[in-house]
């Protein structure tokens, strides 16, 4: 005979436990490998003759001008991951952005752990976020990018009652570290930066070791000249060309629904 006590307390001991690898095992989708098996198109990957070269953790004050001036000697408009906190304290800063060409999405309200399901935090601090860059540079987003890269599945959920895509990335540079140099921001990219691949890289150090964004801004006119003389042209993810459909759709768990 089953001991219905015993067996009710089981299953309030394992309830919290299924809740939470629901939650978080689609941030899986942040190691390349798990990725190119559960949701390839959060890769980014577009035509095989242009790389989206996109930043993380703007606007700042102290370097986001730096990189829009480098930019546009380079003749390059790339995509920008913003903070809402930071637009909503920099508005003329990002007004800039959008009036450059360049294209403006969302990254964060500002970074939280992403470990625990906060379902209706992460749905508010992510339409916040988009309204914010919504209503300050007057066009509406359409990318997301979480903080590290970890799409749980209230992020993954709160992205697409926000109705915006996630994406990733194809190749990144580690420029977040103390040790960061123009050369080891190329060398990481290495042979992931192909035709096609989306290239993260970060216009501010407020996430990252202080001033690591100064190897970035090096590192951009040699990281543009070796795409150019490869034959790839180099732009948003507005110009990438990735295929209609890969909206991120539902987070790739069967035991997530709605």
């Amino acid at each position: 005979m089953v001991n219905r006590p015993r067996a009710l307390a089981a299953l309030a001991a394992a309830a919290p436990a299924a809740v939470a690898a629901v939650h978080i095992v689609p941030a899986a989708t942040w190691l390349p490998a798990v990725r190119a098996v559960l949701r390839p198109s959060l890769d980014g990957r577009g035509s095989a003759d242009h790389i989206a070269l996109t930043f993380d953790d703007g606007p700042d004050v102290r370097s986001t001008p730096h990189f829009l001036r480098e930019l546009n000697r380079l003749g390059v408009r790339a995509t920008f991951f913003l903070q809402g906190a930071a637009v909503q304290r920099h508005p003329a800063l990002v007004r800039r952005m959008a009036a450059e060409g360049h294209e403006l999405a969302v990254h964060c309200w500002e970074h939280q752990p992403a470990w625990l399901p906060r379902p209706v935090a992460d749905r508010a601090d992510l339409e916040r976020a988009a309204a914010a860059v919504r209503e300050t540079a007057g066009t509406a987003p359409r990318w997301y990018r979480p903080p590290y890269g970890v799409l749980t599945a209230t992020r993954w959920w709160a992205a697409r009652r926000a109705g915006l895509r996630p994406v990733l990335w194809t190749a990144w540079g580690r420029d977040w570290r103390a040790d960061a140099d123009p050369d080891s921001v190329l060398t990481e990219l290495g042979e992931r930066l192909t035709g096609g691949a989306t290239v993260l890289l970060h216009d501010s150090d407020r996430n990252s070791a202080p001033c690591s964004w100064r190897a970035t801004l090096a590192a951009l006119p040699r990281l543009v000249a070796r795409c150019r003389a490869a034959g790839w042209t180099v732009g948003p993810l507005a110009e990438h060309g990735m295929p209609a459909g890969g909206d991120g759709g539902a987070p790739a768990h069967p035991a997530v629904t709605g």
